[in-house]
C-alpha cells in the first residue's frame, strides 16, 4: 500500500515574496546594497499577502519560506519580514524560515520538510529539485525558455491558481 505525502509547500523569498516586480535577470539593489531602511521600505510582490495567506489555508499551514542569502542578507530577510507583520499577514509560523548559503542547498532542506511544492524563480534550483519535489512552479518574468517539466507561474494569482490545481479533487 502506498500513501501519498501530505501536501507541504515551499516559497522563495527573494524575487517571489519580495522584488518580483523586477525584470528577468536584474539585481534587487535596494534590498541588497542599499541601506536598511530603503531595504525596509521595499513592498512585497503584487498579491502576495493577498494569495499566501490562502494557501497556508490550503495547506493547513505546512508551509516554509526557503531562502538562499549569506548572513548579511539572511539578518535583512528577518527584519523586512518584521517590519511587515509578514507572519501574522501570510499566516507562516516565525519557525518556518530555513535558509542556506547555495541554491542546490534549498534541495536538503525540501527533503527534510517533505516539500511536495516549491515556487522558486530561479531555474538552478528546480534542476536541484526535479527528482525530488513533485510540483515545481518557476516564478516570476523568465528571459529563457521554460522547460516543461517545471510550471511557470508569472504572477501570485498565477501560484494560485496552478497550486490549488494539483490539491483539489
Amino acid at each position: 500500500m502506498t500513501t501519498e505525502r501530505q501536501p507541504r509547500l515551499g516559497v522563495d523569498f527573494g524575487r517571489v515574496i519580495q522584488g518580483a516586480a523586477l525584470q528577468a535577470g536584474a539585481a534587487d539593489t535596494v534590498f541588497l546594497a542599499g541601506g536598511l531602511d530603503e531595504a525596509l521600505r521595499t513592498p512585497a510582490s503584487p498579491n502576495a499577502f493577498d494569495v499566501l495567506p490562502r494557501l497556508v489555508q490550503l495547506f493547513e499551514g505546512r508551509v516554509w519560506v526557503i531562502s538562499k542569502c549569506g548572513e548579511r542578507i539572511e539578518q535583512r530577510t528577518r527584519q523586512w519580514l518584521d517590519h511587515h507583520d509578514f507572519y501574522d499577514r501570510a499566516g507562516i509560523p516565525r519557525d518556518n524560515l530555513r535558509f542556506c548559503r547555495k541554491r542546490a542547498d534549498k534541495a536538503g532542506h525540501c527533503a527534510d520538510l517533505g516539500i511536495t511544492h516549491m515556487i522558486d524563480d530561479r531555474i538552478d534550483v528546480h534542476h536541484a529539485l526535479r527528482d525530488l519535489v513533485p510540483h515545481l512552479y518557476l516564478f516570476g518574468v523568465q528571459s529563457d525558455p521554460v522547460p516543461d517539466w517545471v510550471q511557470h507561474v508569472p504572477a501570485w494569482r498565477d501560484v494560485e491558481t496552478a497550486v490549488t490545481a494539483t490539491l483539489v479533487d
